[in-house]
Order: C-alpha cells, then sequence, then structure tokens
C-alpha cells in the first residue's frame, strides 16, 4: 500500500475536484489505522523515506509502536540545525525508539529525485552482478 498524508496544496485540489467530481474520499484516519497495524504486525520493518516533514514523522511514529524500525534510509536536503523533523538524523529517532538500536540506519543528504533512482539502480545492479558471478561459478565447475 502506499499512505500519503494530506497537504494544503492537495488537499486544495482534491477540494475543488470534488465540486465536479462528487464521490472520492480521503480517509485519513484509517489510512493511519492501517499504516500502525502494518508496523506493529510485521516482524521486520524498514522505512525508505524520501524527503520528510509529515509523512515523515507518520512513518516514523507507525514504527514506534513496535519498538522501532529494523532498516532506516534518509534522503533529504533536510539539516539539523533548524530542529525540524526534516532534518532530524537517525540518531535521533533512534532516541524515540522509532529505530532500532541494533539498525544501521543512514542519512543520506540529497534531492531524493536525483538520489533515489540511483539507489534503485545501483540494488539491480548488484543483484544482476551476483546472478553473473553464480552463472560464472557454475560454468567453472562444470
Amino acid at each position: 500500500p502506499l499512505f500519503r498524508s494530506i497537504d494544503g496544496a492537495l488537499g486544495d485540489c482534491i477540494y475543488f475536484h470534488s465540486f465536479k467530481n462528487p464521490g472520492l474520499r480521503v480517509d485519513l484516519v484509517e489510512d493511519l489505522r492501517r499504516l500502525n497495524t502494518m508496523s506493529v504486525q510485521s516482524v521486520n520493518t524498514g522505512m525508505m523515506i524520501l524527503g520528510g516533514g509529515l509523512i515523515k514523522h507518520h512513518i516514523c511514529n507507525a514504527n514506534l509502536m513496535r519498538n522501532g524500525a529494523d532498516f532506516s534510509v534518509y534522503v533529504n536536503t533536510a539539516q539539523e540545525f533548524d530542529g525540524s523533523d526534516s532534518g532530524a538524523r537517525p540518531d535521533e529517532a533512534v532516541s524515540w525508539g522509532k529505530i532500532k538500536t541494533s539498525a544501521k540506519p543512514v542519512k543520506v543528504y540529497g534531492e531524493a529525485s536525483i538520489i533515489f533512482p540511483l539507489l534503485v539502480a545501483e540494488t539491480f545492479a548488484r543483484e544482476r552482478q551476483d546472478e553473473g558471478k553464480k552463472e560464472e561459478a557454475g560454468a567453472a565447475s562444470k
């Protein structure tokens, strides 16, 4: 599932859309219930947070309710000095119990729309490289 909290601009768009196309409903409470329930009932959880703010807050809090996420990666341009939630480093989330102390969280300082595709590409490249090594090992043993 994809969960999305409503910010002001998106909320305005939904409001105006509802005049021409009545019937669209966004249930934020149900989304929060589902997110928190999924987190609490999961054996392991990981957080890949692109950006920050309200979304980061909800995802981290859902993991707080299960004694912390097992894996965590933050990707954003926010800095810690202004005290914003977006700029908070993973060690702050560990101190609250939002990330487990046994986790090895990472914060990548960069624009998410640039960094995330590179992370995904690297993941697939490593998987493909590992498959190639297995094929070579299999061919060498014959």
